[in-house]
Protein backbone atom coordinates (compact mmCIF):
# COMPACT_ATOMS: atom_id res chain seq x y z
CA UNK A 1 0.00 0.00 0.00
CA UNK A 2 2.96 2.31 0.90
CA UNK A 3 4.43 1.25 -2.25
CA UNK A 4 1.31 2.07 -4.66
CA UNK A 5 1.18 5.60 -2.33
CA UNK A 6 4.39 6.77 -3.04
CA UNK A 7 4.60 5.76 -6.88
CA UNK A 8 0.83 8.16 -7.26
CA UNK A 9 2.50 10.79 -5.55
CA UNK A 10 5.26 10.47 -7.82
CA UNK A 11 3.10 10.44 -10.56
CA UNK A 12 1.04 13.69 -9.71
CA UNK A 13 4.25 15.87 -9.02
CA UNK A 14 5.31 14.26 -13.12
CA UNK A 15 1.99 16.09 -14.20
CA UNK A 16 2.03 18.91 -12.01
CA UNK A 17 6.34 19.55 -13.31
CA UNK A 18 4.95 19.02 -17.14
CA UNK A 19 2.04 21.84 -16.56
CA UNK A 20 4.33 24.17 -15.06
CA UNK A 21 5.78 27.13 -17.03
CA UNK A 22 9.22 26.15 -16.13
CA UNK A 23 8.93 22.76 -17.77
CA UNK A 24 10.95 21.22 -20.66
CA UNK A 25 10.24 23.09 -23.76
CA UNK A 26 8.92 20.38 -26.57
CA UNK A 27 11.53 19.64 -29.05
CA UNK A 28 10.45 21.92 -31.94
CA UNK A 29 10.20 25.47 -30.10
CA UNK A 30 14.10 24.52 -29.11
CA UNK A 31 16.69 25.05 -31.87
CA UNK A 32 16.05 22.16 -33.88
CA UNK A 33 19.61 20.33 -35.09
CA UNK A 34 21.41 17.95 -33.17
CA UNK A 35 24.99 18.48 -32.69
CA UNK A 36 25.59 16.28 -35.46
CA UNK A 37 23.53 17.82 -37.66
CA UNK A 38 24.70 21.04 -37.11
CA UNK A 39 28.57 19.83 -37.19
CA UNK A 40 27.68 18.44 -40.44
CA UNK A 41 26.24 21.71 -41.78
CA UNK A 42 28.99 23.81 -41.04
CA UNK A 43 31.81 21.23 -42.24
CA UNK A 44 29.42 21.34 -45.78
CA UNK A 45 29.62 24.89 -45.58
CA UNK A 46 33.23 25.08 -44.81
CA UNK A 47 34.47 23.11 -46.89
CA UNK A 48 32.38 24.84 -50.09
CA UNK A 49 33.93 28.35 -48.50
CA UNK A 50 37.09 26.87 -49.09
CA UNK A 51 36.27 25.98 -52.36
CA UNK A 52 35.15 29.13 -53.37
CA UNK A 53 38.24 30.78 -51.60
CA UNK A 54 40.35 28.98 -53.79
CA UNK A 55 38.69 29.86 -56.99
CA UNK A 56 39.23 33.42 -56.21
CA UNK A 57 43.05 32.64 -55.46
CA UNK A 58 43.99 30.99 -58.44
CA UNK A 59 41.86 34.14 -60.63
CA UNK A 60 44.01 36.63 -62.30
CA UNK A 61 45.20 39.72 -59.88
CA UNK A 62 42.47 42.56 -59.42
CA UNK A 63 41.92 44.99 -56.85
CA UNK A 64 40.18 42.49 -54.33
CA UNK A 65 39.87 45.02 -51.67
CA UNK A 66 37.20 46.10 -53.87
CA UNK A 67 35.40 43.24 -54.52
CA UNK A 68 32.46 42.51 -52.03
CA UNK A 69 28.79 40.89 -51.80
CA UNK A 70 26.20 43.62 -53.41
CA UNK A 71 23.79 44.68 -50.79
CA UNK A 72 22.64 48.15 -52.96
CA UNK A 73 22.84 49.10 -56.41
CA UNK A 74 25.48 51.44 -55.43
CA UNK A 75 27.48 48.35 -54.21
CA UNK A 76 26.57 47.07 -57.78
CA UNK A 77 27.29 49.48 -60.13
CA UNK A 78 31.01 49.45 -58.28
CA UNK A 79 31.55 45.77 -59.28
CA UNK A 80 30.55 46.76 -62.82
CA UNK A 81 33.00 49.60 -63.39
CA UNK A 82 35.43 47.19 -61.65
CA UNK A 83 34.59 44.04 -63.53
CA UNK A 84 33.48 45.74 -66.74
CA UNK A 85 37.21 44.91 -68.66
CA UNK A 86 37.98 42.03 -66.14
CA UNK A 87 35.26 39.98 -67.70
CA UNK A 88 35.90 40.92 -71.13
CA UNK A 89 39.57 40.18 -70.98
CA UNK A 90 38.98 36.95 -68.40
CA UNK A 91 36.39 35.44 -69.14
CA UNK A 92 36.18 32.17 -68.16
CA UNK A 93 38.04 32.66 -64.88
CA UNK A 94 35.20 35.46 -64.51
CA UNK A 95 32.33 32.80 -64.95
CA UNK A 96 34.29 30.37 -63.17
CA UNK A 97 33.91 32.81 -60.18
CA UNK A 98 30.60 34.41 -60.66
CA UNK A 99 29.22 31.08 -61.00
CA UNK A 100 30.72 29.48 -57.74
CA UNK A 101 29.80 33.01 -55.50
CA UNK A 102 25.83 32.65 -57.05
CA UNK A 103 25.61 28.58 -56.31
CA UNK A 104 27.00 29.62 -52.72
CA UNK A 105 24.95 32.37 -52.18
CA UNK A 106 22.08 30.02 -53.14
CA UNK A 107 22.97 27.11 -51.47
CA UNK A 108 23.14 28.71 -48.07
CA UNK A 109 20.87 31.10 -48.02
CA UNK A 110 22.82 34.00 -48.47
CA UNK A 111 20.74 37.56 -49.60
CA UNK A 112 21.65 39.20 -52.68
CA UNK A 113 21.34 37.00 -55.72
CA UNK A 114 19.22 39.43 -57.17
CA UNK A 115 21.96 41.78 -57.46
CA UNK A 116 23.62 38.98 -59.00
CA UNK A 117 21.29 38.63 -61.78
CA UNK A 118 21.36 42.24 -62.45
CA UNK A 119 25.10 42.13 -62.88
CA UNK A 120 25.23 39.43 -64.93
CA UNK A 121 22.60 41.78 -67.23
CA UNK A 122 25.23 44.48 -67.15
CA UNK A 123 28.38 42.65 -67.86
CA UNK A 124 26.75 39.92 -70.52
CA UNK A 125 23.59 41.16 -72.11
CA UNK A 126 19.93 39.33 -72.14
CA UNK A 127 20.84 36.38 -73.52
CA UNK A 128 23.78 35.43 -72.07
CA UNK A 129 22.95 36.80 -68.86
CA UNK A 130 20.02 35.08 -68.81
CA UNK A 131 21.11 31.48 -69.48
CA UNK A 132 23.63 32.55 -66.97
CA UNK A 133 21.57 33.36 -63.93
CA UNK A 134 18.88 30.14 -64.86
CA UNK A 135 21.61 28.16 -64.57
CA UNK A 136 23.47 29.18 -61.36
CA UNK A 137 19.69 29.91 -59.92
CA UNK A 138 18.98 25.85 -60.40
CA UNK A 139 21.89 24.70 -59.44
CA UNK A 140 21.79 26.85 -56.17
CA UNK A 141 18.31 25.99 -55.22
CA UNK A 142 19.76 21.74 -56.45
CA UNK A 143 21.97 22.09 -53.67
CA UNK A 144 19.56 24.08 -50.92
CA UNK A 145 17.57 20.72 -52.11
CA UNK A 146 19.82 18.32 -51.41
CA UNK A 147 21.22 20.55 -48.17
CA UNK A 148 17.66 19.87 -47.15
CA UNK A 149 17.15 16.69 -47.80
CA UNK A 150 20.09 15.94 -45.63
CA UNK A 151 19.43 18.12 -42.52
CA UNK A 152 16.59 20.26 -42.80
CA UNK A 153 13.75 18.30 -41.47
CA UNK A 154 14.07 19.67 -38.09
CA UNK A 155 15.25 23.37 -39.36
CA UNK A 156 11.91 23.78 -41.87
CA UNK A 157 9.52 22.57 -38.94
CA UNK A 158 11.15 24.73 -36.66
CA UNK A 159 10.85 28.04 -38.67
CA UNK A 160 7.21 27.45 -40.54
CA UNK A 161 5.55 24.95 -38.96
CA UNK A 162 2.25 26.69 -40.03
CA UNK A 163 3.44 27.22 -43.44
CA UNK A 164 4.62 23.59 -44.16
CA UNK A 165 1.39 22.51 -42.90
CA UNK A 166 -0.69 24.49 -45.62
CA UNK A 167 2.34 23.59 -48.26
CA UNK A 168 1.68 19.83 -47.64
CA UNK A 169 -1.63 20.26 -47.56
CA UNK A 170 -1.71 21.91 -51.78
CA UNK A 171 0.90 19.51 -52.52
CA UNK A 172 -1.18 16.60 -51.60
CA UNK A 173 -4.56 18.10 -53.58
CA UNK A 174 -2.03 18.86 -57.24
CA UNK A 175 -0.06 15.95 -56.76
CA UNK A 176 -1.42 14.47 -59.85
CA UNK A 177 -0.23 17.73 -61.93
CA UNK A 178 2.64 18.56 -59.57
CA UNK A 179 4.82 19.87 -62.17
CA UNK A 180 2.22 22.68 -63.01
CA UNK A 181 1.62 23.41 -59.68
CA UNK A 182 5.02 24.15 -58.84
CA UNK A 183 5.69 25.65 -62.35
CA UNK A 184 3.20 28.88 -60.74
CA UNK A 185 4.64 28.74 -57.69
CA UNK A 186 8.25 29.08 -59.47
CA UNK A 187 6.91 31.85 -62.14
CA UNK A 188 4.83 34.08 -59.53
CA UNK A 189 5.76 35.33 -56.09
CA UNK A 190 3.31 33.39 -54.16
CA UNK A 191 5.60 31.81 -52.23
CA UNK A 192 9.49 33.09 -51.33
CA UNK A 193 12.07 30.56 -53.25
CA UNK A 194 13.56 29.99 -50.13
CA UNK A 195 10.70 28.38 -48.86
CA UNK A 196 10.32 26.19 -51.62
CA UNK A 197 13.94 25.45 -51.77
CA UNK A 198 14.06 24.09 -47.85
CA UNK A 199 10.49 22.56 -47.96
CA UNK A 200 10.22 20.58 -51.22
CA UNK A 201 12.38 17.51 -50.10
CA UNK A 202 10.00 17.80 -46.78
CA UNK A 203 6.90 17.02 -48.40
CA UNK A 204 8.46 14.80 -51.05
CA UNK A 205 7.89 16.63 -54.04
CA UNK A 206 10.14 14.38 -56.42
CA UNK A 207 13.76 16.18 -57.69
CA UNK A 208 13.01 16.07 -60.83
CA UNK A 209 9.42 17.95 -60.95
CA UNK A 210 11.47 20.28 -58.45
CA UNK A 211 14.16 20.81 -60.97
CA UNK A 212 12.19 21.38 -64.03
CA UNK A 213 9.67 23.57 -62.41
CA UNK A 214 12.82 25.71 -61.10
CA UNK A 215 14.91 25.69 -64.68
CA UNK A 216 11.18 26.89 -66.51
CA UNK A 217 9.63 28.52 -63.63
CA UNK A 218 12.79 30.80 -63.26
CA UNK A 219 12.88 32.26 -66.66
CA UNK A 220 10.13 34.85 -66.74
CA UNK A 221 11.49 36.46 -63.06
CA UNK A 222 14.77 36.10 -64.30
CA UNK A 223 14.46 37.88 -67.78
CA UNK A 224 13.15 40.86 -66.08
CA UNK A 225 16.38 40.98 -63.71
CA UNK A 226 18.60 40.06 -66.10
CA UNK A 227 16.99 42.62 -68.73
CA UNK A 228 17.13 45.61 -65.75
CA UNK A 229 20.55 45.29 -65.56
CA UNK A 230 21.15 46.59 -68.56
CA UNK A 231 19.95 50.07 -67.85
CA UNK A 232 21.63 49.68 -64.19
CA UNK A 233 22.36 53.54 -64.09
CA UNK A 234 18.66 54.21 -64.61
CA UNK A 235 17.13 52.08 -61.52
CA UNK A 236 16.66 54.11 -58.81
CA UNK A 237 15.70 51.21 -56.35
CA UNK A 238 15.77 46.91 -56.97
CA UNK A 239 11.15 47.47 -56.30
CA UNK A 240 11.24 49.14 -58.62
CA UNK A 241 11.43 45.81 -60.36
CA UNK A 242 8.29 44.48 -59.37
CA UNK A 243 5.82 47.20 -60.22
CA UNK A 244 2.12 46.27 -60.62
CA UNK A 245 2.14 45.72 -64.28
CA UNK A 246 5.49 43.20 -64.02
CA UNK A 247 3.62 41.41 -61.14
CA UNK A 248 0.29 41.30 -63.84
CA UNK A 249 2.06 39.80 -66.41
CA UNK A 250 4.45 36.64 -63.96
CA UNK A 251 -0.05 35.89 -62.16
CA UNK A 252 -0.91 36.14 -65.87
CA UNK A 253 1.76 33.18 -66.67
CA UNK A 254 1.45 31.66 -63.49
CA UNK A 255 -1.87 31.05 -64.13
CA UNK A 256 -1.69 29.76 -67.39
CA UNK A 257 1.04 27.26 -66.35
CA UNK A 258 -1.69 26.08 -64.04
CA UNK A 259 -4.74 26.03 -66.28
CA UNK A 260 -4.57 22.24 -67.14
CA UNK A 261 -4.61 21.20 -63.52
CA UNK A 262 -7.81 24.01 -62.81
CA UNK A 263 -9.33 22.73 -66.11
CA UNK A 264 -8.73 18.79 -64.97
CA UNK A 265 -10.17 19.77 -61.73
CA UNK A 266 -13.55 21.18 -63.13
CA UNK A 267 -13.78 18.20 -65.20
CA UNK A 268 -13.84 15.59 -62.21
CA UNK A 269 -16.55 17.97 -60.07
CA UNK A 270 -19.07 17.40 -63.31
Amino acid sequence: MAASRNVGMRDEEKLKEDDSPTAKKPKFERFPLTKWELAAALGIFLLCSTGLVCVYLTMPSAEYQSVKLPRTLSDLRVLKDLFANYAKDHPAQFILGYCSTYIFMQTFMIPGTIFMSLLAGALFGVIRGLLLVVFNATAGASSCFFLSKLIGRPLVYWMWPEKLKLFQAEIAKHREKLLNYMLFLRITPTLPNLFINLASPIVDIPFHVFFLATLIGLVPASYITVRAGLALGELKSVKDLYDFKTLSVLFFIGFISILPTLLKRKRVYE
